[in-house]
């Protein structure tokens, strides 16, 4: 699945720098612009976007501003700091999976087109709630992993 993730990743990052690339060379050099091609790679951009999130949710390697860690003394209060952390993410993140969830439904419902090209917009809005879906479920590992480790803390400290 790792390897899947990233060949995924890296495939999204090339296909929407070539496309970057041909954009500039066509327009700017060649002064003969591709029509439709910053519709088309809307799509890869916006999925390269959300899983890309969800890669860093899946490896726990969000940006944090960890400030309160400073102040714990023990390896304790910096498991149960992180367990807040992890539910106050899944109350936020859940709101917001809801709102995507209802987003694709409407996105269903009115299966609105690109302007240029008339592709469905579906297949990119969707990348929303499919992306956080997936942050969620890795959230909620991540938070019986610190509340597993909060058990085995309180165990070493009784030893």
């Amino acid at each position: 699945m790792n390897r899947f993730a990233s060949l995924l990743l890296t495939g999204l990052i090339c296909l929407v720098a070539a496309g970057q690339f041909v954009q500039v060379i066509t327009r700017y050099v060649l002064e003969i612009p591709i029509m439709g091609l910053e519709e088309t790679l809307l799509y890869p951009t916006l999925w390269l976007y959300m899983l890309g999130a969800v890669n860093a949710s899946r490896e726990n390697t969000h940006i944090r501003a960890n400030v309160l860690e400073i102040f714990l003394s023990t390896e304790r209060q910096a498991t149960v700091l992180a367990i807040v952390g992890e539910i106050l993410s899944i109350i936020v993140g859940c709101w917001l999976t809801y709102w995507a969830w209802d987003f694709t439904k409407y996105s269903w419902r009115v299966w609105k087109e690109s302007p240029t090209l008339y592709i469905p917009t579906f297949y990119v809005e969707v990348s929303l709630l499919i992306g956080l879906a997936l942050m969620m479920l890795y959230t909620v590992v991540h938070l019986g992993r610190h509340i597993q480790s909060l058990f085995v803390v309180e165990e070493r400290s009784h030893d």
